[in-house]
């Protein structure tokens, strides 16, 4: 008799029950059921970039760290200055392994000298609260996981503000980029922050479940555009936003992946992989992670090769057709001396070669 074993069944969010109201088209991600699509793509992507969208991500990973050594604990497993930050402010970092691999991408909002919010992806989430646990033993941080207990909804696209604003009492325009906050909604204790992952302006909310519920129903009332996976992904794809799994995983560096922004090495003390981005640093990187634009309408998707003089010299990670630039677009690794603006490469989709021209990223800005 053949093996079968037993399938977990995929794991739904706080907001599924009313997301399945307005659509049945669903994807698994992460163990999780997700919501791929309502209005249509095109349709989602152009509300963000042009009004308002809102997207359910409360399957992304969310710990609540405390601990009197927080931010030194914390020190050691990112390559961020931490001890930059004040109440009220975030930090987009990696959590490192000792090659200097991206184990995942994260952000770490501060709230005091002993706690914090840990934002982590999906995918992740199981990896990186053994990794954080494990390598801070004894350090007296603790880790509360509300991944599953709390709903978290993007608003996104620069009319986000003008939607949120008169749902809370805080003024928006005191707060900037990386902010953060607890705020009263529906008389409950809640987290915003204004961060995003679309290339625009918006904001994070973290609720209990049924604060939540009634914020997507509110925000649905108030004419904001419900948007699934499909529209985050060319939103954050013409952003040049790197996607875990994809164009970042354990092999790769933040500085191959440029993201060097992020790596503060002569701030820093000792941090797990430090090593090999002194190195890189010194050295230089052997890869860089590349925006590229087609000459035509063919889509490089993920792990297409890519060609110079008939050789693969490279690989795409992510790619699309931009509805906001109408025109294809891809990340792709590059050997150092292929990754110059303007350099002409050629991807190879499905047995041919097609044009492609290595461009600055992002691909699109936001003009706020």
């Amino acid at each position: 008799m053949a093996n079968q074993e037993a399938t977990s069944p995929a794991i739904r969010t706080p907001l599924y029950d009313l997301i399945a109201q307005q659509t049945s088209k669903f994807t698994p991600f992460a163990g999780w059921e997700m919501p791929i699509q309502f209005s249509g793509l095109k349709i989602e992507h152009n509300a963000v970039r042009n009004g308002v969208g809102m997207f359910d991500i409360s399957h992304m990973g969310k710990f609540i760290l405390t601990g009197d050594n927080l931010v030194q604990s914390l020190q050691t497993l990112v390559p961020s200055n931490l001890a930059r930050l004040r109440a009220g402010k975030a930090q987009y970092s990696v959590l490192l392994n000792p090659d200097g691999g991206i184990i995942d991408d994260i952000i770490f909002y501060y709230q005091s000298e002993s706690q914090g919010v840990l934002i982590v992806n999906a995918s992740t989430t199981d990896k990186d609260r053994e990794w954080i646990l494990g390598n801070l033993e004894g350090s007296g941080v603790k880790l509360k996981d509300l991944s599953r207990e709390r709903v978290l909804i993007a608003l996104q696209g620069p009319k986000a503000a003008t939607i949120l604003q008169p749902l809370i009492g805080e003024k928006l325009s005191d707060f900037g980029l990386f902010n953060h906050w607890e705020s009263q909604l529906f008389g409950e204790k809640v987290f915003i922050a204004r961060t995003g992952y679309t290339g625009e302006d918006g904001f994070e909310i973290m609720a209990p479940p049924e604060i939540g519920q009634q914020l997507w129903t509110e925000f649905l009332n108030l004419g904001v555009t419900p948007c699934g996976l499909g529209a985050r992904d060319t939103l954050r794809l013409e952003a040049a936003l790197a996607l875990y799994g994809q164009d970042i995983d354990d092999s790769t560096s933040p500085l191959e992946a440029g993201l060097n922004w992020l790596v503060h090495l002569p701030e820093k003390g000792d941090f797990i992989g430090r090593n090999v981005l002194e190195d890189q640093k010194l050295n230089g990187v052997n890869r860089r992670l590349v925006g590229l634009q087609m000459s035509g309408k063919h889509i490089a998707r993920h792990d297409y090769p890519v060609v110079f003089a008939g050789e693969v010299v490279g690989k795409v990670t992510s790619g699309t057709l931009s509805p906001t630039l109408n025109t294809a677009i891809a990340l792709a690794y590059l050997p150092t001396p292929f990754a110059s603006i303007g350099q002409a490469i050629k991807v190879e989709i499905r047995g041919s070669n097609h044009p492609a021209t290595v461009v600055k990223k992002p691909f699109y800005k936001s003009k706020k």
